[in-house]
């Protein structure tokens, strides 16, 4: 089974944020780890809560990834067109 700190640090690597803002990625791999380790529910709940407040962050920050959607297909069919016009 997946450890929560390994979640993140996949999800971090995911969203290529770690060079953007690299305290806050390493604050979000701690909680994890904290979450990880403690037997202590309530210090589970409340770095859990930090966690998820911190990955939105860290998720909001993240540079969007250019992806071949259909939208990107019809913008380059559009654009070949104007150019055979041209």
């Amino acid at each position: 089974m997946t450890t929560v700190a390994e979640a993140i640090t996949a999800e971090l690597d995911q969203l290529a944020i770690v060079k953007l803002a690299p305290g806050l990625a390493q604050l979000a791999v701690k909680l994890a780890e904290s979450i990880d380790d403690s037997s202590n529910a309530t210090g589970q709940a409340n770095a859990a809560r930090e966690l998820r407040a911190v990955m939105e962050d860290l998720r909001k920050l993240s540079p969007v990834a250019a992806e071949n959607d259909r939208l990107d297909d019809l913008v380059r069919k559009r654009e070949a067109r104007r150019a055979r016009t041209a």
